[in-house]
């Protein structure tokens, strides 16, 4: 069985991106144990936790995972930014066990690139939003869009993220978000390597 740690900076990233990491995993037939380390405080509370993480594993007094999944926004940042700060955080004790899921620049847009999951969850479907930075630009077309559908939105929209992940097709998804697209990839991969 895979050890899959999942640390993520809030709610919306822990439920999609959980979700995400249990189909890819059975997908791929390889069986998972998912843990979730943090969940809460934003970024920068998911590098400090990642990084004593990191410690607690090189001193032994934790177990390493099979694979260490990050799964933090982009803020308009970059990913290639996002990217290098948790690889540093991660040293090289995690390095060759991390898969990094950095919504660009939000996760929320992750939940829309798929119309046609999205109807089948809530009855209509939305169209795939534009990539633009602005704050909580997604959090509001997701939560017009659980409207638009006829739904009163009690979590933001967040509270669909495993149905809408077990709907998705992932290739579709992967083609309408290059980021998504990277983690599904990485992900499928180290699954993969498992296998053999």
């Amino acid at each position: 069985m895979a050890d899959v740690l999942l640390f993520a900076e809030d709610d919306a990233q822990e439920r999609f991106v959980g979700t995400l990491v249990r189909r890819i995993a059975r997908e791929c037939e390889v069986p998972a144990d998912l843990r979730v380390r943090s969940t809460h405080g934003g970024y920068g509370s998911v590098l400090k936790e990642l990084a004593r993480f990191t410690r607690a594993c090189g001193q032994g007094s934790e177990t390493m995972p099979d694979v260490v999944v990050v799964a933090v926004d982009a803020n308009c940042r970059g990913i290639n930014e996002r990217r290098e700060q948790v690889q540093h955080h991660a040293g090289q004790i995690l390095r060759d066990r991390l898969v990094l899921a950095v919504a660009d620049p939000h996760v929320e847009r992750w939940f829309l690139v798929d119309g046609a999951a999205f109807r089948v969850v809530l009855g209509r479907g939305c169209d795939a939003p534009d990539q633009k930075c602005e704050k909580d630009r997604y959090k509001q077309l997701l939560i017009r869009a659980v409207q638009g559908a006829g739904v009163e939105p009690l979590l933001g929209g967040i509270e669909y993220a495993e149905d809408l992940v077990e709907q998705m097709d992932l290739g579709r998804a992967a083609g309408a978000d290059d980021a998504l697209g990277g983690f599904i990839e990485a992900l499928q991969d180290k699954f993969n390597l498992m296998k053999r």
